[in-house]
C-alpha cells in the first residue's frame, strides 16, 4: 500500500502526499512570506508546524530554519535536515496519524487553501548558471547557424557549457515580462537596428537548487553532487534571438538573455523524483576522470508547452519534451562548475538549457520548433513564429507514478509591449 494523506488529494493532483514540493507563499496580501509544501489543493505552513513542536527531530527540533521568508537556510542544512524534514511532514500529512488530523485549530491554522495564497520566489538567488547540456538543441541550433559539417564544435562533449546568467531578473511564475530592446544586426551598410526585438522566444529549461555548496577552492566530486542539490524547477529562459545573435560573438549572451527568466514557484526535491531516476545518456567520449559518475541518472519528468495567443481564451500545446533528454547531467554540471575552485552557495540555480527531444514536436524552443521563423506554428486560427506581445507562455512538468502524479505546478509569464 501507497501512502494516503487525511487531506483530500484528487486523482490528477500534482501534490500528493509522495510529492511536498517546497515554496513560499504569503497566506493574504499584507502578510510576512511563509515557507510551506504543497499538499492537494491546499499549502501547509511550516512556520506552524515549527511552532507547535512537531519538528521534533533531531536536526531540526532547535532550528528557526521555517521561520524565514525564503528557504536558503534550510537549504544550507543538507541532505540529512532535508530528510528529516521530510519523514516528518509525511508522517503528520498521513492518514494513520492523529496529531494534525484529530487538532482542528491547529489543521485550520496550518493548512491555507491554496487558491488563496500568493505565491513567491522560493529562494534568494544569489547566482545562476544556465547550461547548454542538450544535444538535440545544440544540433538544431548548429545546424541553422553553422551548416550540417560542424553542428555541433568538439569540445561541447568533452564538458559541460554554459555561461553566467543575471539572478536580480528572476521572477516567479505569474510575472509579466517586458519585451526587451536591444541591437540587432544590420543589414548591408545600415547601422544597426535598435529598439524592441522582432524574435522573442521561450527555452524550455528546468533548473537545479543548490543546497550546501562548497567554501572556494574546494570542489565537489561528481559522486557526491547530488547531495548539493536540493531539487528542481521548471524554467522558462526568456531569449530575444535577434539581440543575442548580434551580441553573443566573442563573450556569448547577454542582453539577449539578462531582461527576465521565469521559475515555477515549487521545489520539488530529489526524494521525491527518486521514483522516477532513469539511466543517464551514453556519453561519446567518455567523459574526464573527474566527470566521470559511477551510476549515470536522469529524471523522467515529461515536459509540455502552451502558448496562449493574445485575446484568446484558450492556450494550445506547441511541444512535448522530456528532461531525461540532457546530455550532461546536473551532477556532472555542478561538479564541472565547482572543478576549478568556484563556490556555489544555497539557493543558486543551474539552469539545464533547452530540453528539445530527438523529433520536431519535442523542441524546446520557437526558434527550433519555427526553424528561425521559416515554418510558421498554427495557434487556433492564428500563427506564431516568435512570441507577440500579450502572447502568455506555460510550461507544465510532471511524473507519472503507480497511482499519482509528481507535479511541478506550472511556469508561465506573458510578454508585454516595450513602453519605450
Amino acid at each position: 500500500m501507497g501512502l494516503k494523506s487525511f487531506v483530500e488529494v484528487q486523482s490528477d493532483s500534482q501534490f500528493p502526499i509522495e510529492n511536498l514540493p517546497y515554496g513560499v507563499f504569503r497566506p493574504a496580501p499584507g502578510f510576512e512570506p511563509r515557507i510551506g509544501v504543497a499538499i492537494g489543493d491546499y499549502v501547509l505552513d511550516l512556520s506552524v508546524i515549527a511552532s507547535a513542536g512537531l519538528f521534533d527531530g533531531p536536526l531540526l527540533k532547535n532550528s528557526d530554519c521555517f521561520n524565514q521568508s525564503n528557504l536558503n537556510k534550510f537549504l544550507e542544512l543538507g541532505r540529512p535536515a532535508w530528510k528529516e524534514a521530510r519523514a516528518t511532514l509525511q508522517k503528520l500529512l498521513s492518514d494513520t496519524e492523529p496529531i494534525l488530523r484529530e487538532d482542528a485549530f491547529l489543521r485550520q491554522k496550518a493548512l491555507q487553501p491554496m487558491d488563496n495564497t500568493e505565491m513567491l520566489l522560493p529562494v534568494a538567488v544569489g547566482d545562476y548558471t544556465d547550461f547548454y547540456s542538450n544535444i538535440n538543441h545544440a544540433t538544431n541550433c548548429g545546424l541553422m547557424f553553422r551548416g550540417s559539417e560542424n553542428p555541433i564544435k568538439p569540445n561541447w562533449f568533452c564538458l559541460p557549457i554554459a555561461y553566467h546568467g543575471r539572478a536580480s531578473s528572476i521572477v516567479v511564475s505569474g510575472t509579466d515580462i517586458i519585451r526587451p530592446r536591444g541591437q540587432d544586426r544590420p543589414k548591408g551598410n545600415s547601422p544597426p537596428y535598435f529598439g524592441p526585438s522582432r524574435k522573442m522566444d521561450f527555452e524550455l529549461e528546468m533548473a537545479a537548487v543548490v543546497g550546501p555548496g562548497n567554501e572556494l577552492g574546494k570542489p565537489i566530486d561528481v559522486n557526491e553532487a547530488a547531495d548539493h542539490i536540493f531539487g528542481l524547477v521548471l524554467m522558462n529562459d526568456w531569449s530575444a534571438r535577434d539581440i543575442q545573435g548580434w551580441e553573443c560573438v566573442p563573450l556569448g549572451p547577454f542582453l539577449g538573455k539578462s531582461f527576465g527568466t521565469t521559475i515555477s514557484p515549487w521545489i520539488v526535491t530529489l526524494d521525491a523524483l527518486e521514483p522516477f531516476v532513469c539511466d543517464g545518456p551514453k556519453q561519446n567520449p567518455p567523459p574526464l576522470p573527474y566527470l566521470a559518475e559511477k551510476e549515470s541518472r536522469n529524471y523522467d519528468i515529461e515536459l509540455e508547452v502552451f502558448i496562449k495567443p493574445a485575446g484568446h481564451e484558450h492556450s494550445y500545446a506547441v511541444t512535448k519534451s522530456n528532461f531525461k533528454h540532457l546530455y550532461w547531467t546536473i551532477s556532472q554540471q555542478l561538479a564541472h562548475h565547482t572543478v576549478n575552485g568556484c563556490n556555489l552557495r544555497p539557493g543558486d540555480l543551474l539552469g539545464s538549457g533547452t530540453m528539445s527531444g530527438p523529433e520536431t514536436g519535442t523542441y524546446g524552443s520557437l526558434l527550433e520548433l519555427t526553424w528561425n521563423g521559416t515554418k510558421p506554428l498554427s495557434l487556433g486560427g492564428v500563427t506564431r513564429v516568435f512570441i507577440e506581445d500579450g502572447d502568455e507562455v506555460i510550461f507544465t512538468g510532471c511524473c507519472k507514478g503507480n497511482g499519482y502524479t509528481v507535479g511541478f505546478g506550472k511556469c508561465s509569464g506573458k510578454i508585454l509591449p516595450s513602453p519605450y
